[in-house]
């Protein structure tokens, strides 16, 4: 990742004031910009906002979308698709989101971000169930399995990164083979397994107007 590209994710961070997570595990450490300057980025930080219920619901929708890296188009298809499904359309959101194939492998440790997901998977270096997958977006259900290619090089970078976040807990919904370099769907995610704090009926109610 670029050093520009490296500033602009801290800055997104900064903007919605809380860990994103976009650059993985150094997220975790005194570096994070979070941490170290938990303000707004701009010249006047601290001047004074209106803050309307539009503009709270619209920072929500934003914090969730860069959180899990969704574009606009692709974040109201989850929505859509959350409407249609039984039980609460906030929770559903978020389910959907968290069985993304690059959350999962992130989550598992198998990748140093999201993004660094998206690369693994987009390169064709990330099974599902024994076979390849290219689409980041893929959703995996209870009883998937996934890992990476046999590639020396791929696992040799993989192995480093699961040692790196071996002691970050995991979610009751899935479980690392760390030997294997892969990991099991064990069940569907709830609204208990996601520690990112995000006020989700918020952006049910901006995405409902």
């Amino acid at each position: 990742m670029s050093v520009l590209n490296n500033q602009k994710a801290c800055v997104l961070c900064r903007r919605e004031g809380v860990k994103l997570f976009l650059k993985g595990a150094r997220c975790e450490t005194s570096k994070c910009a979070v941490t170290k300057r938990n303000f707004p980025p701009g010249a006047h930080p601290w001047a004074r906002t209106r803050h309307s219920e539009y503009r709270i619901q619209l920072r929500e929708k934003q914090k969730l979308k860069r959180y899990y890296g969704v574009g606009e188009k692709q974040f109201t298809i989850y929505f859509k698709k959350a409407t249609r499904m039984k039980g609460n359309t906030g929770e559903n959101l978020l389910a959907l989101l968290e069985q993304r194939l690059d959350n999962v492998m992130f989550t598992l440790g198998l990748a140093p971000s999201r993004k660094g997901a998206r690369q693994l998977i987009a390169h064709g270096h990330v099974n599902v169930n024994g076979r390849r997958c290219d689409v980041a977006s893929a959703q995996v259900r209870a009883g998937d399995r996934v890992g990476v290619t046999e590639r020396d090089s791929i696992r040799k970078l993989v192995k480093g990164w699961v040692e790196e976040r071996s002691s970050f807990p995991l979610p009751g919904w899935i479980e690392r083979d760390t030997a294997a370099l892969g990991g099991k769907i064990t069940s569907t995610p709830t609204r208990a397994d996601v520690t990112f704090e995000v006020r989700e009926q918020l952006v049910i109610e901006l995405m409902s107007k």
